[in-house]
C-alpha cells in the first residue's frame, strides 16, 4: 500500500518517464536548498571566532583596527544602507516612469526596443560601471553636481565635506543606475499583469489616463513594493563598481561627500590582506551578515512579487 502511493505521489499520471523527471527536478531543488544550507553553515563556522570574540558588540562598535585586532562592523553596515537608500531614492521615480511609459504609453513598435535596451544596463559588467564612474561621473559630480549642492544646501550636514568627486554620493548614483532596470523590468511585468479589463472599465466610467494609470499602481503595489525590495537587495549586494568610487574608508558620516565603505567592498579589499585567524573570521562574519540580509530581503521581494501575479491573471497592453 505504501509503495502504490509514494508511486501515485511521484507519478500521478502513471509514467515512469514522468515519475523518473519528477524525481530528477525533486534532487535538483533540495540540491539548491542543500548549497544553501551549506553555505549558511560553512560562514556561521568560519565566523565563531569573531561571534565569541566580539558578541552583539560586533555589529554597534565604529572602530576597525586589524593591527590591534579590534573589528566592529557598524561603519560598513551604515555605508552599505545609506548608499542602497540613496540608490533607490534615485531610481524608484525613474523605474516607475520607464514601467508605466513601456505599459501605458508607448506604441509596440518604440516599447520593444526601449525595453530592450534598459534592460541591457543589467547585462553590463558592474566593473564597467565602475571604470565610467571613476572617468565619467566623479569629475563630473566634483566639476559641477557637489559644488552647486554645497553652495545651495551647504547649511545641511548631507552636503558639508570635502569635494573630491569620491564618496558616498557616487556610490549611490552608480547604484542607482544598476538597478534600474532590474526594478523596471519588474514593475513592468507586475503592470501587465493587471488584467486589461480594469483598464478599460475606468476609462468607461470616465476616468482619465492619468486616474486609470494611478488605479493600476495602486492594485499593482505589493508587487511594485516587491520590485524595489529587489532592487534593494541588489544594490546591498554590489560590490565592484561600488568600490570603485565609494572611498573605501571605514567611517560615519553624515555628509554624502565623504568617502564611505560597504561590507561588499570591504570583503573584497581585505580578504587577501587577512592573514591572523580573528581578522579572517571578522571579514567572514560580515559575509554572514550580508547573507543573511540579502537572502531575506529577496526573499520578502518574491513573496510580495508572487502575491500580485497571484491574484491577478490578466494581461496589459504590453508585453
Amino acid at each position: 500500500m505504501y509503495q502504490s502511493t509514494w508511486r501515485r505521489v511521484l507519478s500521478p499520471t502513471g509514467n515512469t518517464g514522468d515519475a523518473v523527471f519528477r524525481i530528477l527536478m525533486l534532487l535538483v531543488a533540495l540540491l539548491m536548498v542543500g548549497i544553501v544550507v551549506a553555505m549558511v553553515l560553512a560562514l556561521a563556522t568560519d565566523s565563531m571566532l569573531s561571534i565569541r570574540q566580539f558578541g552583539f558588540g560586533f555589529l554597534t562598535s565604529q572602530r576597525w583596527d586589524p593591527i590591534k585586532g579590534e573589528f566592529g562592523a557598524l561603519p560598513f553596515v551604515y555605508g552599505t544602507v545609506a548608499s542602497s537608500l540613496i540608490a533607490l531614492l534615485i531610481s524608484v521615480p525613474f523605474s516607475l516612469g520607464i514601467a508605466i511609459f513601456l505599459v501605458e504609453q508607448a506604441p509596440y513598435y518604440i516599447a520593444r526596443p526601449v525595453g530592450f535596451l534598459v534592460e541591457l544596463l543589467a547585462a553590463i559588467p558592474s566593473v564597467v560601471y565602475g571604470l565610467w564612474g571613476i572617468f565619467v561621473l566623479a569629475p563630473f559630480l566634483r566639476e559641477y553636481v557637489e559644488p552647486a549642492l554645497a553652495a545651495s544646501f551647504g547649511w545641511l550636514p548631507l552636503f558639508q565635506g570635502s569635494i573630491t568627486g569620491i564618496g558616498l554620493l557616487t556610490g549611490g548614483i552608480i547604484l542607482a543606475i544598476m538597478v534600474t532596470p532590474i526594478i523596471s523590468a519588474v514593475v513592468r511585468d507586475v503592470l501587465t499583469a493587471v488584467p486589461g479589463t480594469q483598464r478599460e472599465a475606468a476609462l468607461a466610467l470616465g476616468a482619465t489616463k492619468w486616474e486609470m494609470i494611478r488605479m493600476v499602481l495602486v492594485n499593482g503595489a505589493p508587487g511594485i513594493a516587491g520590485a524595489v525590495i529587489l532592487g534593494l537587495g541588489r544594490a546591498i549586494g554590489e560590490t565592484m563598481a561600488v568600490t570603485m568610487v565609494i572611498g573605501n574608508r571605514p567611517q560615519i558620516s553624515f555628509s554624502l561627500f565623504e568617502p564611505s565603505y560597504t561590507i561588499a567592498s570591504a570583503i573584497a579589499n581585505e580578504f587577501t590582506e587577512a592573514t591572523g585567524d580573528l581578522y579572517l573570521s571578522a571579514l567572514v562574519e560580515l559575509g554572514l551578515i550580508l547573507f543573511l540580509v540579502t537572502f531575506v530581503v529577496n526573499g520578502i521581494a518574491r513573496v510580495l512579487v508572487w502575491n500580485v501575479t497571484r491574484r491577478t491573471g490578466g494581461v496589459g497592453r504590453a508585453a
